[in-house]
């Protein structure tokens, strides 16, 4: 077929606006301003241009606009599973596979609208025949294969809730999110490939499974075939039916917020917040977010004929749920299980490249720090052949610096590909979407996010709760979105959900980052306001770290901060408190790194680590995070802490001539 003229997909928006409504916009920020300024019109508009199905009528758009609790489309009935299959006859006659999936051993698989579908009802009718009714918890512990994908849509078809770690985390971190939610069922592998190296994991879900008492029914998925996992079902029997009553399964209609997933924030202290979110919000905001903002198009229709996503992520960064939820468009999706760069001995940044080329990738995603390693190690890109099939890029979890944004680009032009396009989004697990992201009708500006996105009123607030154009300030929304979250589980009178968001200002999410909006409408962030570890784009609360620094009888206190900030490489330091007549020596040193890798993952071991003789800490005993953190920063120590409020004042010496240290140190290196 030969493809017509391209059309970007939120011109084709503004186009149904116009012809369904009667709306026209004379330019990005008077429709982004009705946007928000029209919820109910708005997020109706999402609803009828996606073709949202329902057996029942809403009786509203927003019935209650209240935050948090906000009540969207009462009345309606969904199903993530049906948005994604009502696909499969067009997508399969046009000849389009629904997953094209690739590994760091060479292992190629696609798997077919028509098997997706098929795959999909088996396993839905096993999980149903074992007991799994609405509302049930499914766990899974799965890398990024199309199982995963298809485990996920069997669960939530029949109203099951669905929960996943990667099989990279630590037993102790995951058990502390699945232990929250009570599983009826768990998923998982024997083991995973990384970095060329086998790591069976046998032991660790026989360990989840003796300490998940609530789990009645293990399926296995024999991910590397060592037979050392032991099973209730395998995966492989369980989606092998192909029978009547596969062919007639159709997924359960389910309340507009009835759960769909429970997703993982870390904070600064405490365990992991589980954050509930409902299918009908998930479909609108991810729809929206991905087709008219990252301009993913339907792969069968004209406009964007073949069009294949690719986000590289593990199963434990969101960003897994949002390339998934490209199936909901029609859309292709575009797999990689491993390591992007190879094996750590010998580092090859041009592994993801070269999958992207060689499956077409039309879109290629991957976080911030995935780019800027591609340019320290100087990937020739042009000598990769298959790269032209790229028409976008995207990058998410840190600022992208400038100086990275330009090499990428200057690497497209050498294939005669000049002016690449780039989705640079910035959001979060906590409402699974984004907050600010791309627009292919606006200008690009290296540095800078395009925009902020249709239906989400973001601003940035000074300290007085003003909003602030030109400086940088609190990242807030002041009107609720579709795919905030529910609540959280097991959170009693919303105690923990009110403090995670509103806190600071009631009625409004504080997101917890800083954020500069400009005169033009551009954004840039400039890294976390708290003090949650964001370690190359996955979040971690720093009580997981420290709950694994401190099991050691040498550590007596510890505490971490992260300077990721502004497209700098993110740096974290650690600083330990050790016995007396114990030296932080060579030894130690791995000792500590060691711990946090099995406990957390190896994306969390520190870039220093600190002897030091006292950890700040304020009258009530907290530790001095946030204050140290703008410390190394830069900014001046009268500015950033109390010491009157501090029980140990005299320790912040040491922490200020480190402060100074660094700041030396990078002005001797400009």
């Amino acid at each position: 077929m030969t493809r017509p003229p391209f059309v970007p997909q939120i011109r084709l928006y503004q186009d149904w606006l116009r012809e369904h409504r009667g709306l026209e916009f004379a330019s990005y920020d008077e429709l982004w301003r009705w946007s928000i300024d029209d919820l109910d019109e708005f997020w109706q508009s999402i609803w009828d241009a996606f073709r949202i199905e329902s057996p029942t009528p809403h009786s509203a758009v927003l019935a209650d606009a209240k935050m948090p609790g906000a009540v969207w489309f009462p009345g309606a009935q969904v199903n993530y599973a049906r948005q994604v299959l009502r696909h499969v006859d067009a997508a399969h006659a046009a000849g389009f596979p629904a997953l094209i999936a690739r590994n760091e051993k060479g292992d190629k698989r696609d798997l077919s609208w028509l098997d997706l579908r098929r795959q999909v009802a088996s396993l839905a009718l096993h999980l149903k025949a074992h007991g799994l009714r609405k509302g049930d918890r499914v766990a899974a512990y799965l890398p990024n294969v199309p199982e995963a994908i298809v485990a996920f849509l069997a669960v939530v078809s029949l109203g099951g809730i669905w929960s996943i770690c990667a099989p990279d985390m630590g037993t102790n971190a995951v058990l502390d999110r699945f232990r929250q939610i009570e599983p009826k069922v768990l998923i998982a592998c024997d083991g995973v490939t990384y970095g060329h190296k086998d790591y069976d994991r046998a032991d660790v879900v026989a360990q989840l499974r003796a300490e998940l008492p609530s789990v009645k029914h293990l399926v296995g998925l024999r991910n590397l075939g060592t037979g050392t996992l032991k099973a209730d079902a395998w995966y492989h029997d369980a989606v092998a039916r192909d029978d009547q009553a596969t062919r007639a399964f159709e997924p359960e209609w389910v309340p507009f917020e009835h759960p769909i997933w429970i997703v993982y924030s870390s904070g600064t202290t405490g365990l992991p917040k589980p954050i509930v979110h409902g299918h009908g919000g998930i479909m609108l905001v991810m729809l929206a977010h991905l087709v008219l903002h990252s301009d993913i198009g339907c792969s069968y229709l004209p406009n964007n004929w073949g069009e294949r996503y690719h986000w590289y992520s593990s199963t434990g960064w969101v960003m897994w749920n949002a390339q998934m939820a490209a199936l909901m468009n029609g859309t292709t999706c575009c797999l990689f299980d491993g390591s992007p760069a190879g094996p750590r001995e010998a580092p090859d940044w041009s592994t993801l490249w070269r999958f992207g080329a060689e499956v077409g990738t039309t879109f290629f995603g991957a976080g911030a720090a995935f780019f800027a390693n591609c340019m320290k190690a100087n990937v020739d890109l042009p000598a990769i052949r298959g790269l032209k099939s790229v028409r976008a890029l995207g990058t998410t979890g840190s600022p992208l610096s400038e100086d990275v944004q330009r090499w990428v680009n200057a690497q497209f032009a050498a294939m005669g590909k000049p002016g690449m396009w780039w989705a640079n989004i910035s959001g979060g697990t906590d409402f699974a979407g984004a907050f600010i992201g791309g627009n292919r009708e606006l200008p690009l500006v290296p540095g800078e996010m395009q925009c902020r996105l249709l239906g989400c009123a973001v601003e940035a607030w000074d300290e007085q709760g003003r909003p602030v154009v030109n400086e940088v300030g609190e990242l807030v929304c002041t009107r609720p979105i579709p795919s905030m979250p529910l609540y959280l589980w097991n959170d009693e009178g919303r105690k923990r959900y009110l403090s995670s968001y509103f806190d600071t200002y009631p009625s409004v999410w504080r997101h917890g980052d800083w954020l500069k909006v400009t005169a033009d409408g551009g954004c840039i962030i400039y890294g976390r306001s708290d003090a949650t570890i964001n370690r190359h784009g996955l979040r971690m609360g720093t009580s997981e770290l420290y709950s694994a620094v401190e099991a050691l009888p040498e550590v007596l206190d510890s505490m971490v901060v992260d300077l990721e900030y502004l497209g700098r490489d993110s740096w974290m330091p650690l600083f330990v408190v050790l016995r007396p007549g114990v030296a932080l020596d060579t030894a130690l040193r791995q000792k500590l790194n060691d711990a946090i890798r099995r406990a957390l993952s190896p994306r969390f071991v520190p870039d220093q680590i600190y002897q030091v003789a006292e950890i700040p800490r304020t009258l009530s005993g907290k530790k001095q995070e946030l204050p140290i953190k703008k410390l190394l920063l830069g900014q001046p120590l009268e500015k950033v802490v109390n010491r009157d409020a501090m029980a140990n004042p005299g320790c912040l010496g040491w922490y200020e001539q480190l402060a100074r240290e660094r700041q030396q140190a990078q002005r001797a290196a400009a």
